[in-house]
Formats: C-alpha cells, structure tokens, sequence
C-alpha cells in the first residue's frame, strides 16, 4: 500500500470513530494539526458554508451520506472539513494523498470500507479524504466511482484547481461542490489568538508583539496553515530566548525573512503599492520591480498585487496595448492556481509588459467623464428608433421602427443617432497618438464623422 494512505500513523486499525484525525496523539504534532477544529462550530471563515441547513451542516449533523468536492486555495480548511466530517458523524478517516497513491490503493480502501460496512457486530462507515485530487488520473478517479455512487465510502475530495477542468463528470456530478475562501486577516488573526492561549497550542507560554502580528498577518496571505506553521517557528525561537514576547525579530529569524515596516492599515503599505503603479505608469521598469520585491517580501497578500496591475493595465495602459489587460488578468488568476511562492515570476513577468507598454489614461478619462454627466443629470430618454422591439405592440408606439441594421451598409456604420440627445455630439472617448491607440485614433475619428453627417 501507498505510504500516502493511512488510517493513523503508527496506530492499529482505529475503532468505529477512532480514525479522525481530530483524535490524533497531538504531542509531537505541528501547531496547525493541534489547532485543527473539532467540530464545525470551531471553524474560521467560510460563513457561506455552515449557515443552518447548509448541506455542510446536513452531512456533519444529521449524518447524511454524501460525497463532497472542496475547491479552494491552499490552507483555507479543506483538510479539517473532511476531519470534522469524520469526527463529527463518528467515522473512520482513512486518507489518500494523490501524489503516492494508484488505483490499487483507491480500490484496496474502498474493498475495506465495503467489508467493515458489512461486519455482523456494528457497521463502520469510511470517510475517504484524498488531497490534490486534480493529480489524480482518469483511470484513478474512475476507480472512486463504484465507491460513492453505492456510497461504500464519503469521499471528501480536496483540489486547489477549477473540478470542472481536474475533476471526470461522472465524479463531479456525483459530488456536492464545496468553494472554500481565503481566510481574511481577521481570520487569521483569531486563529493567531486561539493557538496563543489555547492548551492544545501555546497555552498561554507567549504573547504576540503587534508589529510581529501584523507581519505574521502578511505573510499569512490568507493561508491559516502557514500562518500557524511560522507562528510555532517564532515560538520556539522565544523559547530559545526565554523570552515571554514574540518580537519581530524573532519571527524575522524564525521565518528567514526580513520585514518591510509599512503599517497595514495606511502609510507605507499604500505608499509602497502606490510607488509601484507610479513606476508601472512612468515606464520604468526596473523601480517598479524594485517595489514588487519590496512587497513580496514583505508577505504582501499577492492577490492584492495582482489586483493593483489589473486595475493599472486599464487605467494607465487602455487601448495604448489591449493585450496589456489580458496579461495583468492572466498573472491574477496564475496567483490563484499557484500560489506563492511560484507566482512572484508571473507577478514580475505582468510587471515588465505594463511597464514597457505604450501609455494611455483615455480609457479612464471617457469613462470618469460619462459617469459625470449621469450624475449630473444628463439621461434624456433612449431614441425610440433604439429602444426594445421585441414584444407585440412596439412598432404601434414607434419604437424601433426606423432603427438601420449596421451590417446592411458596406461600411458597417450607418449615420443613425445612438446617444440621448442631451450627449449628443460628445466626445467621451479622445485616444492618444501612442502605441496601438494610434490606429484607434484615426479610426474614431472617421466613425464620429460618418455617424454625425445625417441626412
């Protein structure tokens, strides 16, 4: 059998309820495993799952039989859902790592589980968690379906990668679809707390310096796993010390990475990004990677990052390069499927094309300018020759009645009014003469002149 499959490690075969991992012998076990949740109600974050009545409640207290598909970034509680499942419905866990384990593994559990429903003195249920399902082949995925489809086993499957691309149909559809959230920094700043004082954590030992808890907080990135993994670091550097305060230092060393001081909540964490957008929109490239360094080794959160570049490949970009945008969209959903710390090249690689792309803040300009009018009051009514024709009676009340279908002329444009006449004749939308916004340049200005010469 795979070394990926265990019901307890180093433990005999565990009675009905004994395999989750929630009943581990925690005394050598790391910080994140002693604090994983007992039960549902202990859990941080994903609110949108344990509302009352949610299938996630449904299959923990009421017991149902159901097979579930956890998607979500690493550390966000996908291997304690499937704990708490066990531990809460009274099950044997027995868990597979996709990464060691074949079909022979998948079937040799899943024959188990059939024989231990079986047994004439009290039946045991199996909660089969695999992790990184995605690595599973289809031939090992298929080998999981007798398995759920006949309900032998709860499978509890765990992936960091869209199901609908990872995950066979068959399977899919034969799974509740669970979407996880990172955790917030307010989640992750009470799991910080529980570990500090609870007994199967710290137990009171040390308290957390602020400026170590906002780094800690940082470099966390919405990972409670991680974060917990460099709080037990920090702990036994303290420890080291006989020191009863988790300094920043003593993180820093623990952690092996120095910390930018900017304050979360304003000054340097704003000033830092803003410098690199500053840089991005002044085409200097190699200060906007100096600020992309500073950030990432800061435990910035990298989607925070990658939302700045989205946001700057419109605003200072537009139609200067409008590949600039799918690039900066690309980066953000790399950070997504990979995570740190593998997504830093994805983040510099949008970096260097923003900042070598041509610039243009038309695009904002048009918009900022149209919303301005709105608000000032400028709606007049839709041209009826544009409003919905679709329904009996509109060409009695003349709408869409004179409306000219653009694909009938040989120019594709017809010299129709579109805009209220309140608008009509602005100009939103004035491109640069820079990079590819020069070709739209010209391009507008023969459409405007065709669309205003109206007979």
């Amino acid at each position: 059998m795979s070394e990926g499959l265990f019901d307890m490690p180093g433990a005999p075969a565990p009675a009905r309820g004994g395999g989750s991992l929630a009943d581990m012998d925690h005394t050598a076990a790391p910080l994140a495993v002693r604090m994983r949740p007992r039960s549902l109600d202990e859990l941080v974050g994903q609110q949108h799952l344990l509302a009352p009545g949610s299938p996630l409640r449904r299959l923990v207290e009421g017991d149902q039989p159901m097979s579930l598909l956890l998607w979500g970034p690493p550390g966000t509680g996908k291997t304690t859902i499937a704990a708490v499942v066990s531990h809460q419905t009274n099950r044997k866990f027995v868990e597979l790592s996709a990464v060691t384990a074949g079909v022979k593994d998948v079937r040799q559990v899943i024959d188990a589980a059939r024989r231990d429903l079986a047994r004439a003195a009290g039946a045991v249920e199996t909660v089969l968690f695999i992790d990184e399902v995605h690595r599973f082949t289809k031939a090992q995925q298929d080998a999981l379906l007798p398995g759920v489809e006949n309900r032998w086993v709860t499978l509890v499957a765990a992936t960091t990668e869209n199901p609908f691309f990872s995950v066979i149909s068959p399977l899919l559809s034969r799974s509740l679809l669970l979407t996880l959230e990172s955790l917030t920094d307010d989640d992750i700043a009470v799991l910080l707390d529980r570990a500090l004082a609870d007994e199967r954590g710290l137990d009171g030992e040390f308290e957390l310096a602020e400026d170590a808890r906002d780094h800690l907080l940082r470099m966390a990135g919405g990972d409670a796993r991680r974060a917990l993994t460099y709080l037990e670091a920090a702990a036994g550097g303290a420890r080291a010390k006989e020191a009863g305060v988790i300094d920043l230092e003593t993180l820093e060393t623990a952690v092996d990475r120095a910390a930018v001081r900017y304050d979360r909540a304003g000054d340097q964490h704003y000033d830092v990004a803003s410098a690199l957008i500053k840089s991005i929109r002044g085409s200097d490239v190699d200060a906007a990677m100096h600020y992309l360094a500073r950030m990432i080794e800061a435990g910035e959160d990298p989607r925070f990052i990658a939302r700045r570049l989205v946001i700057s490949a419109s605003e200072d970009i537009g139609m200067g390069d409008p590949a600039a945008l799918g690039v900066a969209v690309a980066a953000a959903e790399a950070v997504r499927l990979i995570g740190m710390p593998e997504a830093r090249i994805n983040l510099a690689q949008a970096v260097v094309a923003l900042a070598l792309a041509p610039k243009s803040n038309a695009v904002i300009m048009a918009v900022d300018a149209a919303i301005a009018d709105v608000k000032a009051g400028k709606v007049g009514p839709v041209p009826p020759h544009l409003r919905d024709a679709h329904y009996a009676g509109a060409k009695k009340i003349g709408h869409g009645s004179s409306y000219q279908y653009s694909h009938d002329d040989p120019r594709g444009i017809v010299p129709q009014q579109y805009a209220p006449d309140v608008i009509d004749g602005t100009d939103y939308y004035n491109p640069t003469r820079r990079g590819g916004e020069a070709a739209y340049a010209d391009r507008v200005a023969n459409i405007r002149k065709i669309l205003r010469n109206r007979k």
